[in-house]
């Protein structure tokens, strides 16, 4: 009995491990079993954080246009050598570091025929030649913004797009699975589906970019229509790459400067609405003026340009030769109230709203009680002293004289818009609006404008193909360079064409040695372009042009120069 007791049991412990055997041999062949006892999670890679889209007047994207192609890789499952070609240049460094961890990632490719199982597509959030850095601004690491719009809308571009995420099952070693019931997807969490829309053009953006790339170190542009006060192109000089913003800081060349809406010494584009001014107030422009090239004030004197002096002149023809003597005797006339009230109703000293809570700078405009001083008032007379403006303001306030004397508050953005439907669905064009001048007034000083290109000092700014009027100005900055000739800025700002304005224009080079000549080129060019943009008359067709075929070949000699408390 005893034995047949030790016989059952033996008999039945060789079962049971002839079982285990069998239950090991199969877990150590089997790739599905072998799956089911590793220990097995889910590995989430962010593809794009869904920000809202940024747009232009016409709804053309102006954020995530470009797309690039991204590699589901896994670490001990790739190898570097096959991989490293496919891989973007500027991605191999990661894509190195990343192959050596413990789970799965995406890369960037090149457009290579070479590609991983697993591709995904994302939108870059900047163009590959960028476009209004300065005013959509960049993200910090994280993908917040940290300047411009990106910055000011954080909220709610943030929440705005649709995030994409790649979701894969990865075994114990960190590898993604792909069987039947493991793929790696693409996951889409909608946002709130708004984008912002700005009042800019593109193509005239991109018309200037390309203008101010040829033409200036530093500076800015600022084109707006002249019956709306949209800004159509705002560009600040040096441009800078929104993708790599280090560079900018690395090399300290102000390239983070957003010089349309930041403050300047305007100088005599401020000349006109002195010119306004004494009009409305009954003076006449045949009001006659002996210019020595010197007027002396409290002891303290101040000088046309190389102190010459130009003689005997009206209204229209000391604005043609931008006589500082004359536009002092006229703001002296008028007074510290009247000149403060002038410079008040034609915007200067307040803010530009962007968008809410992003402003421009209000520059400076000082009190009446400051203006009281014959010396301020002097200066501001033609434009020095403390009055600063943005180049957005000297827009605004030489509008009027292409608007029928009505100034309109520029404009950067139009609202935020449904873009599915592409319905604004709250507006941010509400600009402010009032009579500054009568038409009358606003006509003669239009004229006048138009005869500083035609038969003053302005003839730099004759378009080629068209025809605009202007107003040169030379500021002081105080700064010298290492040569130690005085930093000048120096503005061109008018509107185009001559008769029935379309555009206001304004061009601004900070920092230089020349004076407005250079800038009065600048603004040629650009009406010359905007007309070839806009069309050209049966009559004028010309075969089409490039960017290279608008700009001139040639440069007419500078025709203005600075001095102590001299300006053009």
């Amino acid at each position: 009995m005893e034995e047949k007791r030790l016989l059952a049991v033996a008999v039945g412990m060789i079962a049971v491990f002839s079982v285990l055997t069998a239950r090991l041999a199969w877990l150590s062949t089997d790739e599905s079993a072998r799956y089911a006892v590793q220990k097995q999670s889910e590995a989430t890679l962010p593809l794009s954080e869904g920000r809202g889209d940024i747009y232009d007047c016409n709804q053309w994207k102006m954020t995530d246009w470009e797309y690039r192609t991204y590699g589901l890789f896994s670490p001990g499952k790739e190898s570097y050598r096959t991989w490293f070609e496919s891989v973007d240049e500027t991605q191999k460094s990661a894509f190195y570091g990343s192959i050596q961890r413990r789970e799965p990632f995406l890369v960037q490719l090149q457009d290579t025929q070479k590609q991983p199982e697993f591709v995904f597509r994302q939108a870059q959030r900047y163009w590959s030649q960028p476009i209004a850095a300065h005013l959509i601004g960049y993200l910090d690491g994280e993908g917040h913004g940290v300047y411009g719009l990106e910055k000011a809308c954080e909220d709610w571009l943030a929440e705005a797009g649709t995030k994409e995420e790649v979701v894969c099952t990865v075994d114990a070693l960190g590898a993604y699975l792909n069987t039947n019931h493991d793929v790696p997807t693409l996951q889409k969490t909608p946002g709130t589906g708004e984008g912002l829309m700005l009042t800019l053009d593109s193509r005239i953006q991109r018309i200037c970019e390309g203008i101010a790339q040829e033409k200036m170190d530093r500076g800015a542009i600022v084109v707006m229509e002249t019956a709306t006060g949209k800004i159509r192109a705002s560009v600040s000089m040096p441009l800078f790459d929104p993708t790599d913003v280090a560079a900018s800081i690395e090399k300290n060349d102000t390239s983070l400067i957003n010089r349309p809406i930041s403050g300047y010494s305007v100088g005599s584009v401020f000349k006109p609405v002195i010119a306004a001014q004494a009009l409305k107030a009954g003076i006449s422009p045949d009001t006659l003026y002996e210019c020595t090239g010197e007027y002396e004030l409290n002891g303290h004197i101040y000088r046309c340009a190389y102190g010459k002096g130009h003689g005997v002149v009206n209204m229209t023809e000391a604005m043609e030769q931008s006589c500082n003597c004359y536009f002092i005797h006229l703001g002296l006339m008028l007074g510290a109230q009247s000149v403060h009230d002038a410079a008040q109703a034609a915007g200067c000293g307040q803010v530009t709203p962007i968008v809410p809570g992003w402003n421009t700078t209000a520059g400076n405009l000082p009190t009446v009680e400051q203006l009281e001083d014959k010396g301020q008032l002097a200066s501001v007379s033609f434009g020095q002293g403390a009055l600063l403006a943005s180049p957005v303001q000297v827009a605004g306030f030489l509008n009027i004289f292409a608007n029928d004397g009505v100034y309109i508050q520029p404009s950067y953005a139009q609202g935020i818009i449904d873009t599915e439907s592409g319905q604004v669905t709250e507006s941010f064009y509400r600009p402010i609006q009032r009579t500054v001048f009568e038409p009358d007034i606003a006509k003669q000083v239009q004229e006048m404008m138009v005869s500083v290109i035609e038969n003053g000092i302005g003839s730099a700014a004759a378009p080629r193909m068209t025809t605009a009027g202007g107003k040169t100005g030379t500021a002081q900055t105080g700064r010298y360079n290492e040569d130690d000739e005085e930093l000048m800025d120096a503005w061109f700002g008018g509107f185009y064409p001559a008769n029935e304005p379309r555009y206001t224009i304004v061009v601004m080079m900070d920092s230089g040695t020349h004076g407005s000549s250079d800038a009065a080129r600048v603004l040629a060019d650009i009406a010359d372009a905007l007309y070839c943009f806009e069309g050209c008359p049966e009559e004028d067709a010309v075969p089409p042009l490039s960017l290279e075929d608008i700009l001139p070949d040639e440069k007419t000699d500078a025709v203005e120069t600075s001095a102590e408390n001299e300006d053009l």
